[in-house]
């Protein structure tokens, strides 16, 4: 090629994540996504109502070998997400500065806490149980065992404006505690979304516990909350009016609803995102004698 020649850049196309593969919207559909400033950046995919449904089909197949993996090994798992960000960490800088209008620097700091957010809830995965389960005192002689269970298909609306440090903030709780997520991205800023749909993809994580469509809440969200293989939802990037209308739509069907509120993403998350998407299991079991003395174990 002669100096005179201009090369041509790769332009990159942007797909749905969904049970580990990589497709386009089923109906062909796209929409633009621009910069804080209205320039152009790509086209993503305008998620359907059929993607939708393919992606609780993909969580609720994966959900049994999640949920029964060991917590260890599902901190094993996001450990290795955050490794494999901080491998592309550059392209999400970039990508969160076109999303938010960030300069670099404030660019890399939210995806730095990004990428160590991940590392907190891997440090969760097994110790959550400790925290909200427990032997309880009985009149009798029984042995009386609370454990957090996950709660299953979680659909996961997340936050509008940070479209990566409160994505990330709103998925890894979910997936952390055994529950498998349909996550509707940022309409506005779905890009570092659909990237973190790719890190995902290489990093030990089962195609289908995390699923990301991008497009418009407000047409996917009805079909979700009222979809009975879903069992719960996560509101946090609805409006009030959508917020509303979801979750009339999930009381028909006695999804668990976390309700959208005003959060700080850049504070210590808690253990409450991990709660929420966790049903307790309490077992008896008798303690038994050990000989005539009465005495039992």
């Amino acid at each position: 090629m002669s100096d005179s020649q201009t090369r041509l850049g790769v332009f990159k196309t942007y797909k749905l994540y969904v049970g580990g593969k990589f497709p386009r919207s089923e109906s062909g559909r796209v929409y633009e996504v621009t910069d804080s400033k209205g320039k152009w950046l790509a086209n993503a995919p305008l998620s359907s109502r059929k993607d939708a449904r393919d992606a609780v089909v993909a969580a609720r197949k994966a959900f049994g070998g999640w949920a029964g993996a060991t917590a260890y090994n599902r901190g094993q798992i996001l450990y290795r997400v955050a490794e494999m960000l901080e491998g592309r960490r550059d392209q999400f800088v970039r990508e969160v500065g076109e999303a938010e209008g960030l300069g670099k620097t404030k660019a890399a700091a939210v995806v730095d806490a990004a990428i160590d957010r991940w590392v907190w809830y891997a440090g969760w995965t097994d110790k959550i149980a400790q925290v909200v389960g427990g032997a309880n005192p009985v009149a009798g002689p029984y042995f009386n065992l609370s454990t957090p269970e996950p709660t299953g298909v979680v659909t996961v609306i997340a936050p509008q404006e940070s479209s990566f440090l409160g994505l990330v903030s709103v998925i890894a709780p979910v997936i952390a505690t055994g529950n498998t997520a349909v996550v509707i991205a940022s309409e506005q800023a779905p890009l570092p979304a659909l990237s973190l749909g790719e890190v995902l993809a290489t990093s030990d994580l089962p195609g289908g516990v995390v699923n990301i469509l991008s497009g418009k809440a407000a047409e996917m969200g009805p079909h979700l909350a009222a979809h009975l293989d879903v069992n719960a939802i996560d509101l946090t990037g609805a409006d009030a009016e959508l917020a509303r209308e979801l979750e009339i739509a999930a009381a028909d069907n006695l999804k668990r609803v976390l309700r959208p509120r005003t959060e700080d993403f850049t504070a210590s998350p808690g253990t409450d995102r991990m709660t929420a998407f966790l049903e307790t299991k309490t077992v008896w079991h008798p303690t038994g004698s050990l000989g005539a003395s009465g005495s039992a174990y």
